[in-house]
């Protein structure tokens, strides 16, 4: 494998110090006390490791702060306007004819091993032609063909990248390939920024990790699902939701922020780390159970003050919810800032989230300014409104449980096409509302304090658009003897029997997109999900309603101590709240993080005392998968390869031979010697 700069895993001297100098930096930040004393200066005792240490932050220098990213964005972006002329689906892309003549050789062309941020700028020049393609709608079908080649190229160079190298150096390469951060910008040329106010002011406030993006937020911004269905980027994201890959994030706007160290992008050892490692509290998947179990509380605490409702007084189990759905709140909004509303939205339950913050966000204000004022009736309807909550909470649990079931992935997106279509629908039928309320009042046969009102008339609308009830059409000569009959038939015939249909078949039309490509869709989620569950904001790893107490504390005092000592202060209180949980995520990934027990992130570990007791050994097919755990020896390899080389010559042999013997051969030959001796 040749030397690949800005990719920390080499075979070269230097490159091996370097590792050796970063796994003695984590080592010493791991084993540090809870609030012992932290040198400003790492452990580089090669020289090769420049890393920052200073009174603002400790970071390793980024290792891919050399590749040309601004240069590879206009070069992919004149490549595929070059190639595309022509509008093609996804499916004639991938066809045996464009796969030789276009995709193959972009692929070559583009693939570079030592230079990890092609697949970013390939995903960023899909992302400014699916822009373009909203806004230029003759170029609309040219527009999307050159974004899918995009996300098709990426595809194929990633799955290069994942043959070139196997194992879990090949796992690390993909990790850096699609959560290393890059900036649009990067070593753009002096004029550019001159001439650009963005890029000069990214250039001023982006200095080391901060403000920047990855190739897996391009992707999910973007909606290159198949590129993240594909089986090299799935490995990532696996292996990110799991804890094996650990990184630091970069955040949108932080609430707490605690950037005075920056951890690199790595392989994850438990065997190594300390007991309780704060860091593990942004695991996707320990962040997910810890949700869970949040969000069960934040039930059951609502359960309990609707159940024991007082709109005369806050009862006990009332103060209990505000105050942990405040902390619940405080939250959500943070995971919104983290990573953006684009990315948060994506989220299969962030609708249900949105609704609730909503609610819970009009109930406190009413109750709070009834009880100050004492309105009584002000602080009933306070409690009312909070009771509409209820169809909210308990399907967000079953999101929770059931994220990758079809019905609620379908869900999501067919409730988004119900109610657009829903609010088209009111629109154009509200001229059929003022139409008869202005035939009501013209009626000179009805006493005008007869006459039906508007929210009567909506609600007889309402009734025959469900097909519920026929009061409308009975009641429509009041209206006009003629014409309002005749409205209301006109509007039976489009809102129930038309518009019905046309909801139906769209519904229909969704649901089938969604099905007949669950897998990309299912992936997607988990994608996202995994995305938005690395986080870096400090806030999150205080649990509600803690996290109230970090914000009223932490944020004044970040202002009064020097950031050296407010990381020292935001660890000690993190590890003292989440104590037990630490210690039982230590325990179980020290056992169980790592598929294998005989491997480690760095290869083979020290052998011990067989678990006669694993729950795997109660499986009949167990053996199945324990000879793919662990890699084979270098002597069965040598041999695996020694015994492919002489079949290779045996096969090559009988190809040949068999060449030879057939009759097109035979033929060509006699040939060639009748025009030879002619």
């Amino acid at each position: 494998m040749s030397p690949r700069p800005g990719f920390p895993i080499t075979h070269t001297s230097s490159h091996r110090s370097l590792s050796d100098a970063l796994r003695a930096v984590r080592s010493r930040e791991e084993q540090e006390t809870l609030l012992g004393d932290e040198d400003e200066e790492l452990a580089d005792p090669d020289g090769c490791l420049r890393a920052y240490a200073g009174p603002q932050q400790v970071f390793v220098p980024d290792p891919h702060a050399g590749l040309p990213v601004y240069v590879s964005i206009h070069r992919i972006r004149r490549i595929v306007l070059a190639s595309i002329d022509d509008p093609y689906t996804m499916d004639q892309l991938k066809e045996p004819r464009m796969n030789v003549l276009i995709v193959k050789p972009l692929v070559d062309r583009l693939y570079d091993p030592d230079d990890v941020s092609i697949v970013y700028c390939l995903l960023v020049n899909r992302v400014q032609f699916l822009r373009e393609q909203s806004y230029q709608h003759h170029h609309q079908s040219v527009n999307v063909t050159r974004a899918n080649l995009c996300e098709l190229l990426a595809m194929k160079i990633l799955r290069r990248f994942d043959e070139d190298v196997t194992g879990r150096p090949g796992l690390l390469l993909l990790a850096n390939i699609l959560v290393a951060g890059f900036d649009p910008f990067q070593n753009a040329p002096h004029e550019v920024c001159e001439e650009v106010p963005f890029a000069r002011m990214s250039l001023i406030s982006r200095g080391g990790y901060e403000g920047k993006s990855n190739a897996l937020e391009i992707s999910i911004i973007s909606e290159s699902k198949m590129f993240l269905s594909s089986t090299a980027c799935q490995k990532v994201v696996d292996a990110v939701y799991y804890g094996r890959v650990v990184y630091t994030p970069n955040a949108f706007i932080d609430i707490i922020p605690d950037n005075y160290k920056h951890k690199p992008i790595s392989l994850y050892d438990p065997r190594k780390a300390p007991l309780l490692n704060q860091y593990r509290l942004i695991v996707p998947r320990s962040r997910n159970i810890i949700e869970v179990c949040q969000f069960v509380i934040l039930l059951l605490l609502y359960c309990l003050c609707m159940a024991h409702r007082d709109h005369t007084r806050f009862t006990g189990y009332e103060v209990c919810f505000v105050v942990y759905a405040a902390g619940w709140v405080l939250d959500e909004f943070a995971s919104m800032l983290e990573h953006g509303w684009h990315v948060h939205t994506q989220n299969l339950w962030s609708f249900l989230d949105i609704t609730f913050v909503v609610i819970y966000i009009v109930y406190l204000g009413m109750r709070l300014h009834g009880w100050i004022v004492g309105n009584l009736g002000e602080c009933r309807q306070a409690l009312d409104i909070l009771a509409i909550a209820a169809p909210i909470l308990l399907p967000r649990l079953a999101f929770n449980l059931m994220p990758e079931n079809m019905l609620f992935i379908s869900l999501r997106a067919m409730m988004a096409d119900f109610t657009a279509l829903s609010l088209i629908a009111v629109w154009c039928f509200g001229g059929f509302l003022l139409a008869m309320k202005w035939l009501s009042m013209g009626n000179t046969h009805v006493d005008p304090e007869d006459a039906p009102n508007s929210i009567t008339i909506s609600k007889w609308m309402l009734w025959i658009w469900f097909g519920l009830d026929g009061t409308g059409i009975q009641e429509s000569p009041t209206f006009h003897l003629i014409l309002g009959p005749a409205l209301m038939t006109t509007y039976a015939f489009l809102g129930n029997t038309l518009f019905l249909t046309i909801l139906v078949a769209i519904l229909s039309n969704t649901f089938s997109k969604i099905a007949a490509d669950a897998t990309a869709e299912i992936q997607f989620r988990r994608t996202v999900l995994t995305f938005e569950g690395v986080k870096s904001d400090a806030i999150f790893a205080y649990r509600p309603p803690f996290n109230i107490l970090a914000l009223l504390i932490l944020v004044p005092l970040k202002f009064l101590i020097s950031p050296r000592w407010f990381h020292k202060v935001n660890v000690f209180a993190v590890r003292v709240l989440n104590a037990p949980i630490l210690v039982l995520i230590c325990l179980y990934e020290r056992r169980y993080l790592w598929k294998s027990k005989k491997m480690g992130p760095n290869g083979p570990s020290k052998k011990g005392k067989a678990s006669w007791w694993s729950l795997s050994s109660f499986n009949v097919h167990a053996d199945i998968q324990a000879v793919f755990e662990s890699e084979p020896p270098q002597s069965v390899v040598d041999r695996i390869e020694e015994e492919d080389e002489i079949e290779d010559a045996i096969l090559e042999n009988s190809f040949a031979a068999a060449r030879e013997a057939s009759p097109a051969t035979q033929v060509r030959r006699r040939r060639f010697s009748s025009v030879w001796q002619g």
